[in-house]
């Protein structure tokens, strides 16, 4: 069932090049191994964006709640509650970050509809160029891909 906060027909990408050598697609439970490297070796920097608001990633985050953190993730993304991409380079053998699109909480009904807080994170030793890639890709990848008629950056991306 697709949330209301997507159109019912709404298909969202499966994969996107970012540059020719680092792509996006969803996130999984399998992507386990290399999520935990890229977050516990990216825990303070995290923290600092995200820890106060979504209490993400704490600095005793244990591999299963890594794994269940992601498979919530994937499901949230088959019923288009919420979604999460993984910034990967061509062979994925590790996270390079991840880009966060949730639906705007009910309530601000000054916003036009559908509404999205896209956030995202790079890892510290990405390569040269990749966070200045990733910033004009998500906005242009949202104009061109997804049915939102606002975009908010409430971390600041923007």
């Amino acid at each position: 069932m697709t949330a209301s906060w997507l159109p019912a027909d709404y298909v969202h990408p499966l994969r996107e090049a970012v540059t020719a050598d680092v792509h996006v697609r969803p996130i999984s439970a399998d992507d386990l191994d290399i999520d935990m490297p890229a977050v516990m070796g990216n825990q303070a920097m995290l923290w600092a964006k995200y820890g106060e608001e979504w209490g993400w990633p704490p600095v005793d985050m244990s591999v299963e709640a890594d794994r269940e953190d992601l498979a919530r993730h994937a499901r949230e993304m088959l019923t288009h509650e919420s979604f999460n991409y993984a910034i990967l380079p061509t062979d994925e053998d590790r996270l390079l970050g991840c880009i966060y699109l949730d639906p705007v909480e009910a309530g601000d009904d000054a916003l036009e509809r559908p509404a999205a807080d896209v956030s995202w994170w790079v890892v510290a030793d990405a390569p040269a160029g990749l966070a200045d890639a990733v910033h004009a890709f998500v906005p242009a990848w949202l104009d061109r891909d997804w049915p939102f008629a606002t975009v908010r950056y409430p971390f600041g991306e923007i």
